[in-house]
């Protein structure tokens, strides 16, 4: 069999390590051939691959990125773009296509999957917002960054007694926010699925220094925003994104900066922020994200020879399942908010 790979989306920690694993376990296995279309979606369109055999891949293993690129193409909104992808897997004879990626990337994979392109989705994103899955490879790389920056913040924090604002990723969700917010201990976790108070947000800062905490963390998911009213025409002219990418997503940022100014405007509290972007999909994967991308690449090469197309691979209940990719991509999966009431409330303010 001809099995095709490839990354998109936003790079991750662990896309090396599925790669790896899809071509290892189909060269060793199956006896498959195996070709890496470059920048995602982009390398099919353009009809631009390599090949991929274990003597390249076997070393990637913790190697952050993609070795394949990433973009984030999407053929349905490009002219001829899906007769495109369609000629270039017919002309380089692809029986199968493993697609890694996020909701856009898997989305595109599961309009495909009508048109006799036979895919196998793995789900990726830091942001761990992919439905059908428990969890996401590289959500565990971005909370354990998140929690060192936490760390690293809150002793400048303590030094100068400030309010510093961290601003993480999470555009719909906020499982950044807040399991890098319990394990860093923060003040406050904001998260899109709330809308936050500003003005209890400042009390209970205000509370904390009456006690003789003169420090605090406040971590911020980039989607989060305050309760409708003035605060939020507020932010939302702070925030407003730039640009759009092909999938209609604007950029998002801001909001950390816009609360850090708010903050000190109102309490009175030096306040600081940094964001930290990108610093969150860079470097090498945990341990535990690099044998979850490894399992998933496992699981995708099995499911291609069982002929389970149109389908993700997914984590349920410590088991690699697969599940219908229309019933992954679509809608997020958004954050228990039990963490915050239950887990996180009583360590906060």
């Amino acid at each position: 069999m001809r099995m095709a790979v490839l990354t998109g989306g936003g790079d991750c920690p662990g896309l090396n390590a599925v790669i790896r694993a899809v071509v290892l376990t189909g060269h060793q296995v199956h006896g498959d051939d195996v070709i890496g279309f470059l920048d995602g979606w982009r390398g099919v369109v353009d009809g631009r691959s390599v090949p991929l055999d274990p003597e390249r891949c076997r070393d990637i293993l913790a190697l952050g990125g993609t070795i394949l690129g990433t973009s984030r193409t999407n053929p349905f909104a490009e002219q001829e773009g899906v007769d495109r992808v369609l000629a270039t897997l017919g002309d380089q004879g692809v029986d199968a296509v493993v697609a890694i990626g996020g909701d856009d990337t898997l989305g595109v994979a599961s309009r495909l999957g009508p048109l006799g392109v036979r895919v196998v989705g793995v789900p990726k994103t830091i942001d761990n917002d992919l439905s059908g899955t428990e969890v996401t490879f590289g959500f565990d790389t971005a909370v354990q960054i998140t929690v060192e920056a936490i760390d690293r913040l809150r002793t400048t924090a303590e030094s100068h007694h400030r309010v510093m604002v961290c601003e993480v990723m999470g555009r719909h969700v906020g499982w950044i926010a807040t399991y890098g917010g319990i394990a860093g201990g923060a003040a406050e976790i904001l998260v899109p699925e709330r809308p936050f108070d500003l003005a209890v947000v400042c009390e209970r800062l205000v509370r904390r220094h009456q006690r003789g905490q003169y420090s605090s963390i406040v971590v911020v998911s980039e989607g989060a925003t305050p309760t409708e009213g003035p605060d939020a025409d507020s932010a939302r002219a702070a925030t407003a994104p730039r640009s759009v990418d092909a999938f209609g997503h604007g950029r998002l940022g801001g909001i950390g900066g816009w609360l850090a100014e708010e903050i000190e405007r109102r309490t009175g509290f030096e306040s600081r922020v940094t964001t930290l972007g990108h610093i969150q999909r860079g470097g090498t994967p945990t341990a535990f994200d690099r044998v979850l991308a490894t399992r998933f690449g496992v699981a995708a090469v099995a499911a291609v020879h069982d002929c389970e197309f149109a389908t993700m691979v997914a984590l349920q209940a410590g088991e690699i399942v697969r599940v219908p990719l229309e019933t992954a991509v679509g809608r997020p999966k958004t954050l228990d908010l039990s963490l915050l009431d239950e887990v996180a409330l009583p360590f906060l303010g």
